[in-house]
């Protein structure tokens, strides 16, 4: 466990990564943060490195940049509305473990979270295809040399205030979010939990490496 670390976020112009980055930038113990993006994030700090990089299945250009760090908080993903196994497990699956083989090979003593969802097949054997493609995910990087790794599963997330990337949907029923807190708490969480409960693994840790909306909440209240 750290008391002061350095971050890796990547997807930080998407929901869920921005809302991560946002808790980084704040909180005392993430002393500075690298975000890896295709394009500008558009956010200003003196913690904050931004390195643009628009093929993550070559990353040799950037290995040197990368070392160093304590933590990776992988918010990176793509839906699957529309799209075939195959393509969905290229950008999920394939994408997801080329970056991290590279981040344990260079920074062994790293903490990996990754962002999976609510109803994740650990079977790998399930009917609905999006959920075996993250359960590989998810046990393919339990396996890899990290310090730890955790694997997040947020169902509903209520966005962070001043959020420029909140999906429109999650935005538009954010006024329901007491409402679902109260009679689905296993299902809800804020955005601001989640980016907490990240922090906390490397600096609390955890007993679970599969962390469900309930370990999240817990996690960020310790």
């Amino acid at each position: 466990m750290l008391m002061k670390f350095k971050a890796i976020v990547t997807g930080a112009t998407g929901m869920v990564g921005e809302g991560v980055l946002m808790e980084c930038l704040l909180h005392p113990d993430v002393e500075q943060v690298l975000v890896i993006n295709r394009k500008p994030c558009g956010v200003s700090h003196p913690k904050l490195k931004e390195v643009i990089h628009h093929n993550f299945f070559d990353l040799s250009e950037i290995e040197e940049q990368v070392k160093g760090y304590n933590a990776c908080f992988f918010c990176l993903g793509v839906s699957s509305v529309g799209m075939k196994e195959k393509e969905y497990n290229h950008l999920t699956y394939e994408l997801t473990l080329h970056v991290a083989e590279m981040f344990s090979r260079l920074n062994s003593a790293m903490t990996f979270c990754y962002v999976s969802g609510s109803a994740t097949d650990s079977t790998e054997k399930g009917n609905v295809m999006w959920a075996r493609v993250k359960g590989k995910t998810e046990n393919h990087l339990m396996r890899l040399p990290f310090k730890k790794a955790y694997m997040f599963r947020p169902g509903f997330m209520k966005p962070t205030e001043g959020q420029k990337n909140a999906l429109k949907m999650y935005k538009a029923l954010g006024w329901l979010y007491p409402i679902l807190r109260s009679f689905f708490p296993g299902f809800v969480c804020t955005l601001k939990e989640v980016g907490i409960a990240m922090i906390k693994t490397v600096t609390v840790g955890y007993e679970k490496q599969v962390l469900e909306v309930k370990d999240i909440v817990e996690l960020s209240r310790l």
